[in-house]
């Protein structure tokens, strides 16, 4: 049987909202920058080559890769509680989303059609990988305390 030390730590305390904040967008920054220099080569390099699907499937394992990383670094020193963890992916996860957008507008896609776009494939498993990079602090975060 595996007792989980997550919940055995005494008196642990969320982290102050401004530290939570602060790692969000840390954690949002680090990744959504590499995420945006290998979509720049995924789209001109990869992308002509291979088509769109392999090519996002070459980058996103890169990325996700990049945000197990990202998060265990930093994450390692704080020891954020579960709720604290949630709340720095989900807001990289908006701060993702939000980005997208404002992408998609400054190249000239409304928002509607962007919208559209990510409920059909291969729209459908960027959404997935930014789903699983908003979770990264949740496992990464248990992983990094443990250390």
């Amino acid at each position: 049987m595996r007792v989980d030390m997550e919940s055995m730590r005494p008196n642990r305390r969320a982290l102050p909202r401004s530290r939570v904040v602060g790692l969000g967008v840390a954690y949002w920054a680090i990744v959504f920058t590499l995420a945006f220099a290998t979509g720049v080569l995924r789209t001109f390099v990869l992308v002509p080559h291979i088509g769109v699907l392999p090519s996002l499937l070459i980058e996103l394992p890169i990325i996700l890769a990049a945000g197990w990383l990202a998060a265990t670094r930093l994450l390692r020193r704080d020891d954020p509680t579960p709720a604290d963890r949630a709340a720095i992916g989900a807001l990289a996860f908006v701060l993702t989303m939000a980005s997208e957008v404002v992408l998609a507008s400054a190249t000239g896609v409304p928002f509607v059609t962007w919208l559209a776009s990510i409920f059909q494939m291969p729209g459908l498993l960027g959404l997935a990988g930014q789903l699983a990079f908003g979770a990264v602090p949740m496992l990464a975060g248990r992983d990094a305390t443990r250390r």
